[in-house]
């Protein structure tokens, strides 16, 4: 396990992509704002996801057209220090979940 994914807490990846991965909502998955809770989560079937800022600030990335080196960065042009390690064991842990399918961009 890398120290970028042991700092992030995601727990060892059971699941690997290259940066060349292409990530998007999974089959049934939808991200809304929630006004009762005042955040964005992820719907799905019999489940709802409550996420935090920048689970939120990924995920609106996620389209299915951009690489993972693509969103992450996006994402440095808005934050000052985005870990690629901590994105992909993010993104790594919602595809094991099936809330994201992340496809080849090869």
């Amino acid at each position: 396990m890398t120290r970028d994914a042991q700092r992030s807490g995601a727990g060892p990846l059971t699941q690997s992509f290259p940066t060349t991965g292409v990530p998007r909502l999974g089959r049934g998955v939808k991200l809304r704002y929630d006004r009762a809770r005042e955040r964005h989560v992820l719907l799905l079937p019999e489940t709802v996801v409550v996420l935090n800022t920048t689970g939120t600030a990924i995920l609106e990335l996620c389209d299915g057209q951009r690489t993972v080196a693509d969103i992450v960065d996006a994402l440095r042009e808005t934050y000052a220090d985005v870990p690629e390690g901590q994105v992909v064991a993010y993104l790594a842990k919602l595809a094991e979940r099936r809330h994201l399918e992340i496809t080849d961009g090869d």
